[in-house]
């Protein structure tokens, strides 16, 4: 989440050309459309996994090249070891380690993009409609089969899988890296609040963690982990209205802009 820079200046005047509200349906689009592909087209999550295997490399390179702060056009080339370490090793620490990293990277390049042509306040509420999505599937336990047959399709010839990341016990969809992709890509005008963001969502998906010590059902369905990015977006988002409200000046902490200065009254010289 840390990791978005603000779009660089050729993305932000062709995202100008492309801006609308209709692109903040792609984030609930991705997780309900997949979800029912995959419960109604038993090749979806095949197919899914030659998409991942090809794009996920692409767009982690450019989040190298670029798109994330600290980014160099060399350091691109560090997706051919991450690949290598994901493909060769895939069943240790060290490459599920290098399979997340590449698809936290890709999902940098999509929040870049996505947050280009979308106005802030529909990406804004595209993130809380995506979690309240989430949450809808994994009550009415739509979710877990097709998500268990996601986690297990994998490529031909022994390739990497990632669709999907696993790091020790820990599971998580493309989805759940996606949405910080877009939080962290909505405030990455702001560097001290991006940060501030994701130490808020961690700690948030920390406490909503504990909910597998309340029922042990949580084991079998899983925790929608969309939502602690959605909390942290609303607490934000609830912190600057209420210093909006007490006139606070300087600039809006999620997206960047100069907030209203109050009228300063000039005494005219005196007369001469």
């Amino acid at each position: 989440m840390a990791g978005p820079r603000a779009a660089p200046d050729w993305l932000q005047a062709l995202g100008a050309r492309m801006r609308g509200p209709a692109w903040a349906l792609i984030p609930v689009g991705s997780i309900i459309g997949v979800i029912f592909a995959i419960r109604y087209a038993s090749g979806t999550a095949t197919w899914l996994t030659y998409l991942a295997l090809v794009a996920v490399p692409i767009l982690a390179a450019v989040a190298l090249g670029g798109f994330m702060r600290g980014g160099r056009i060399w350091l691109a080339l560090l997706v051919v070891p991450l690949f290598l370490l994901t493909w060769r090793t895939p069943h240790s620490l060290v490459g599920e380690g290098s399979g997340a990293i590449l698809c936290g990277l890709s999902c940098v390049t999509l929040g870049v993009l996505l947050a280009a042509v979308t106005p802030a306040g529909w990406l804004k509420l595209g993130i809380i409609a995506m979690a309240a999505a989430d949450v809808w599937l994994v009550g009415s336990s739509l979710l877990q089969n097709p998500n268990d047959a996601l986690i297990t399709a994998a490529p031909g010839g022994g390739l990497p899988q990632l669709q999907s990341e696993l790091f020790g016990s820990v599971s998580l969809g493309y989805g759940d890296l996606f949405v910080a992709g877009l939080l962290g890509a909505l405030l990455s005008a702001r560097a001290r609040v991006q940060r501030s963001a994701a130490l808020l969502t961690l700690g948030l998906a920390a406490v909503f963690d504990l909910l597998f010590l309340v029922h042990k059902i949580y084991y079998q369905t899983g925790l929608p982990a969309t939502v602690p990015v959605a909390l942290a977006l609303i607490v934000l988002e609830g912190y600057w209205w209420r210093k909006r409200r007490r006139g606070s000046a300087g600039p809006d902490a999620l997206s960047g802009r100069r907030g209203r200065s109050r009228p300063v009254a000039v005494t005219p010289p005196p007369a001469t």
